[in-house]
């Protein structure tokens, strides 16, 4: 059957990261694209993710920065922070992405449409009682914060809450290790909050190199961060003046806020993709191969309602090697090694390739460089603060496996190696680099020393 019996050759279900950059590429080689939408367009990362987050972490950093400023020399008044303006000043650039984003849709030849879609078969989409044909189907519904169901969760605030609180807390309770959780209690303590972070592990960020989580573990009760690790909320009640948290083991805990960051999930519920033959797996993700194919061939699903790797760079990748294989006769697959990424902690997080315990597991025999020291920033305003550099190399044929760093501007300088590591770069080359004098990322290539073989 052709595609002109349907009313589009392509619908997309979801306007974010990877929804839009698919479907846009799919109009531009001539497609006709409907994108429904049930929020905002931009979905997680530019409406209630990587952007307005970023723009707290600046907001937040600013209160180091005056504080480190004496040691330059400078002389600044009493700094007064206002938590309002910085919101509304943020949920201003977000307003206006949103319309950037809605227009790059229009000008590619989209038609975007509000509301929420159900699969009612294979090749019908219904939204709003509006009934549309497509020959394609792409399912870009991302995912949502997890909220576990125990006692009180009700009084419990996510990230999408905590990107707009009306006041600033004083005392706050953040339930969860992983990026979310460390990011917010940085943003949240830097900004004056008493912050206690509650987590089931032994540290914070697992699956992260192990070196890393206990840098950042260190620096986060440095900054005055209660870190509360083999850890359990076992209830949530209202007492006067906030939420009372009862732990594991009894003791109880009285905040202002409590947020929880234990996980996301992705929204495949209530969209008709079980009746519509879509195989979910026990997540409730989309199975795709490859291609993005699922287990109905025409229709397709990217970004985090997949569940592969959860990153807007990764979403938007997997968006352009649909619409090019699909629509462009250009097939391309997304490679998924050495895909880099960043925690915006406090102080923030750049990796890219394998942790330790992965090399080891892959390569056997390794040579391992760790470098930690003061950055030079603080040799003036005294702040105690090391960073982490750590390059994790094969010993057989000494390829660069992964590179990791815990320090300022770490994403920044974490960018560049990934090049160096997708080009399958030796650490020779690496030595072989002359460094930018004086900068952290020199390190990276002047580690000279590996460190010992474990016993």
């Amino acid at each position: 059957m052709g595609s002109t019996i349907y009313d589009y050759d392509l619908v997309t279900i979801g306007a974010g990261s990877g929804g839009v950059r698919a479907s846009r590429l799919a109009a531009g080689y001539g497609a006709r694209v409907a994108v429904i939408e049930e929020s905002r367009v931009g979905g997680t990362c530019v409406i209630r993710g990587c952007v307005p987050k970023k723009l707290l972490v600046y907001g937040a950093h600013f209160a180091e920065d005056f504080a480190d400023a004496s040691g330059y020399g400078w002389t600044v008044g009493q700094a007064q922070f206002d938590w309002g303006r910085l919101i509304d000043n943020k949920d201003a650039e977000i307003d206006r992405l949103e319309s950037v984003y809605g227009r790059i849709l229009r000008e590619a030849g989209c038609e975007v449409i509000d509301g929420r879609a159900r699969l009612a078969d294979p090749h019908t989409v219904e939204v709003d009682g509006r009934v549309l044909t497509a020959e394609r189907i792409l399912i870009a519904t991302g995912g949502r914060p997890h909220m576990p169901a125990i006692p009180g969760i009700e009084h419990a605030i996510s990230s999408n809450e905590a990107l707009g609180l009306a006041k600033l807390p004083s005392k706050m309770a953040i339930v969860g290790g992983g990026y979310i959780a460390v990011e917010f209690a940085g943003i949240f303590r830097a900004l004056g909050a008493r912050v206690t972070l509650i987590l089931r592990g032994d540290t914070v960020l697992r699956g992260f190199d192990q070196d890393v989580r206990t840098a950042l573990a260190g620096e986060m009760v440095r900054k005055g961060i209660d870190l509360r690790c083999e850890s359990i909320v076992r209830g949530i009640e209202k007492c006067e003046g906030g939420v009372s948290l009862r732990l594991a083991g009894g003791d109880l805990l009285e905040v202002d806020t409590v947020l929880y960051a234990t996980g996301r999930v992705p929204n495949t519920e209530g969209i008709g993709l079980a009746e519509a033959g879509v195989a979910l797996d026990a997540k409730g993700a989309v199975v795709v191969d490859e291609w993005a194919r699922t287990s109905v061939p025409h229709i397709h699903a990217v970004g985090d309602v997949t569940d592969r790797i959860n990153l807007t760079p990764v979403a938007l990748n997997e968006g352009r090697c649909f619409a090019e294989t699909v629509y462009n006769a250009n097939p391309m697959r997304m490679d998924y090694e050495n895909v880099p990424s960043a925690v915006f902690s406090n102080p923030p997080i750049g990796s890219v390739g394998l942790t330790e315990a992965q090399a080891r597991a892959r390569h056997g025999k390794l040579d391992v460089y760790v470098s930690r020291f003061k950055p030079m920033r603080h040799t003036l305003s005294k702040r105690d603060e090391r960073s982490l550099m750590k390059l994790i190399v094969e010993r057989a044929g000494q390829r660069v496996v992964g590179c990791h760093m815990v320090g300022p501007d770490a994403p920044e300088i974490v960018q560049g190696f990934a090049v160096a590591l997708k080009c399958g770069a030796t650490k020779q080359q690496f030595d072989a680099t002359v460094g930018i004098h004086p900068t952290a990322a020199e390190e990276f290539v002047t580690m000279r020393d590996a460190l010992p073989d474990p016993e």
